[in-house]
């Protein structure tokens, strides 16, 4: 009987190789020869990759299963290839209803893609934040005309929903969480990132300008409308990633970005930073691109509503320690390390936020020796940033 019973296991396990491979195959081909207006459709099931699924070329095309939690796509024996799915040089692609899970690296990759849309869409690493899981969900990066909505994503090592040097974009309608960034832009233009909810991350929304990049910067970035709260899980970024450095418990930072609104969002028990606003000089690395510019400038905090907990940063990060000696269970909401662009006259407006404290750290003039900032004084005085005008949202 053991041995009959050991036949059948096997035959079984057999069967559904022979079974993923055909799911697989039948899947890569529809992608090679899809014509335009074509409708690719993932069946219902838990469905093993073992291979990247690519499409490269293609326009109008739509790829939806039956449902995030119905139509799985299963990387976790990939053995070729990093990504999940790669869509390159392709022109209107909608994906909608499915999830990827366990990719070796990203979960679907878009790359020079004109319009692209991410409905419904579920990147998952399913056994919890690890540094081995892959880098970035749901990861369009220098494409133009990125919706991303009702979506998911969790367990990236990097961030679970991430648009980079792309333009004209919505991320709205979304969650994210046990990611190390939730929600992360950068060096993008024309972007609104609303009512979505990102908690339980290291940070919940990122927007950054980092150098080494082909698109120099971003702007014109509107975060309004999201619930980012109990951003506190620790940073399990794998060593030498940027996102390494964000402090566990951020709720909204803005690094050397420009032209940024953040508003009518509630921010809630972030135990580090409700709100950061900081120059490039924060991360104490070498800037060796001659044309990026590690300031902040023109950003504007209003009609938030923030809260709190009292409780202590995170002390595993020198900028915790130094945070916790000066502010102990208290500490501000929203922090600015006071290195503006200097060649911009607009700086940073802050107005009419609830129960928002503020503390302007004056890196420039604080930081001089190692031991300044712990006797320095920080201005908790927002008034130089009420720039005197009453804003309303889009």
């Amino acid at each position: 009987m053991k041995n009959i019973t050991s036949k059948l296991t096997l035959c079984l396990l057999f069967a559904n190789f022979i079974f993923a491979s055909d799911i697989e195959k039948d899947l890569q081909t529809q992608f090679i020869l899809a014509e335009p207006g074509d409708t690719i459709t993932i069946p219902e099931g838990v469905h093993q990759i073992r291979g990247t699924l690519s499409i490269e070329g293609k326009k109008n095309l739509l790829i939806r299963g039956l449902g995030m939690d119905k139509s799985i796509l299963s990387f976790s024996g990939q053995t070729d290839g990093a990504q999940g799915i790669s869509i390159t040089n392709c022109k209107n692609i909608i994906l909608e209803n499915f999830a990827v899970q366990d990719s070796k690296g990203d979960a679907i990759k878009a790359q020079y893609v004109e319009r692209i849309e991410f409905r419904s869409i579920k990147a998952e690493w399913t056994n919890g934040p690890k540094p081995t899981n892959g880098a970035y969900g749901i990861y369009p990066v220098q494409c133009q005309n990125v919706l991303i909505e009702f979506s998911v994503a969790i367990g990236a090592s990097d961030a679970g929903i991430y648009v980079g040097q792309s333009s004209d974009i919505i991320v709205r309608h979304s969650t994210a969480y046990h990611n190390v960034a939730g929600i992360e832009i950068e060096n993008s233009f024309d972007a609104l990132v609303h009512t979505n909810n990102a908690y339980e991350n290291t940070g919940g929304i990122l927007i950054f300008d980092l150098p080494d990049l082909v698109q120099k910067k971003g702007g014109n970035i509107h975060v309004y409308h999201n619930i980012v709260r109990n951003n506190n899980l620790d940073n399990f970024a794998p060593p030498g990633n940027i996102v390494g450095k964000v402090l566990p418990g951020t709720g909204i930072m803005v690094l050397a970005a420009n032209d940024v609104h953040i508003y009518e969002n509630t921010i809630q028990n972030n135990k580090s930073i409700g709100t950061g606003i900081v120059s490039y000089f924060i991360t104490e690395e070498a800037i060796t691109d001659s044309l990026y510019n590690p300031y902040t400038s023109d950003i504007h905090i209003y009609n938030n509503i923030y809260s709190r907990e009292a409780g202590l940063p995170t002390l595993d990060y020198e900028i915790g320690k130094l945070m916790a000696i000066k502010y102990g269970r208290n500490i501000p909401d929203i922090i600015y390390d006071g290195m503006q662009d200097p060649d911009v006259k607009e700086g940073l407006c802050i107005q009419n936020n609830f129960r928002a404290e503020f503390t302007n750290m004056d890196i420039e003039h604080n930081f001089e020796k190692w031991y300044s900032p712990f006797i320095s004084n920080f201005s908790e005085d927002p008034s130089p940033h009420d720039c005197g005008r009453q804003h309303t949202a889009n």
